[in-house]
């Protein structure tokens, strides 16, 4: 699980926005973002890169159940 759409949220960004930074689509960000894929380290590292956060703090941790 990540916590992509709670961090741009909380700093108030649109998925659009970060998709162009990515050079990724919409559709991708958006699966991203509602945990139905998970991004790859190297673009995990890039959207932490992008959103200045640290790639630790956007992975979240916390057991499911």
């Amino acid at each position: 699980m990540n916590r992509i759409k709670d961090v741009l949220s909380e700093k108030e960004i649109k998925q659009t926005w970060l998709a162009e930074k990515l050079g990724k689509s919409f559709k991708i960000v958006n699966a991203y973002a509602c945990n139905q894929k998970q991004p790859s380290l190297e673009t995990l590292f890039q959207i932490a890169e992008i959103l200045q956060f640290n790639p630790k703090d956007l992975i979240d941790t916390k057991d499911r159940k």
